[in-house]
């Protein structure tokens, strides 16, 4: 059975579906540092050709919280972004069939930070045929106090899994030989360059998977999903 973990994003790249679709179990951090300038709750979308932030406002709080600890801001307003994402992409070429995705993702109902980006998670991998199961962290009975390989080891073990997943940059964070003496193999999804026409050129690369849906029916992105990717 093959493993991968990440915290949660809002609306992230495409590598981190091939991430999921790539793996039999995919567990979604909720019991993990918010990460203040981090990506957790903010991507990037195409704006007149450049590459333009758009951001999830959070309640102030203390940064030692939890993602699952922080709330969305009493002034989110889902229209507003809304009205950004629909003058960036009304269009592009596949905007009415994702339009209603980014409606229910904007518009869900649940104020907590992890539970707003989860079912957003969730909500997109069914847009994009993704069936892999979706397991949140803190329901797998482990010593949670465990940091880094350590604590993925442990989620490994506990879901029974012989294959950990995870992208390139946890090269410099994890070792073979200790995943190997668990009887784990570690691999590492290197997303392949993909590249689309866009409105205009030059092409911006690395954007929201929001971009990638508004210009490619979820069908085309199969291939994509499904083998864009190597694993090293």
């Amino acid at each position: 059975m093959t493993l991968s973990i990440m915290q949660p994003y809002f609306l992230p790249y495409v590598g981190y579906f091939q991430l999921i679709a790539a793996s039999d179990v995919f567990v979604v951090y909720d019991n993990i540092k918010y990460t203040k300038r981090g990506w957790i709750n903010r991507n990037r979308m195409l704006r007149e050709g450049e590459a333009a932030t758009f951001s999830l406002p959070l309640k102030k709080a203390s940064d030692s919280l939890d993602v699952r600890e922080r709330e969305l801001s009493a002034d989110y307003d889902p229209e507003k972004l809304l009205n950004q994402f629909a003058a960036a992409y009304r269009r592009a070429p596949h905007f009415a069939r994702t339009w209603p995705v980014i409606e229910e993702i904007l518009r869900h109902e649940d104020r907590n930070l992890f539970g707003f980006l989860h079912h957003s998670i969730i909500r997109v991998c069914g847009h994009l045929g993704i069936t892999t199961e979706i397991r949140i962290s803190s329901d797998i009975g482990i010593d949670h106090g465990l940091r880094n390989q350590d604590k993925v080891l442990a989620l490994c073990e506990a879901a029974g899994a012989r294959r950990y997943v995870n992208p390139p940059g946890g090269m410099q964070l994890y070792e073979k030989d200790a995943f190997k003496a668990r009887g784990v193999e570690l691999k590492f999804l290197k997303p392949k360059e993909l590249v689309y026409r866009q409105f205009r050129e030059p092409f911006v690369p690395w954007l929201s998977i929001l971009d990638v849906m508004m210009f490619h029916a979820p069908e085309s992105l199969r291939d994509v999903i499904e083998s864009g990717y190597d694993l090293i």
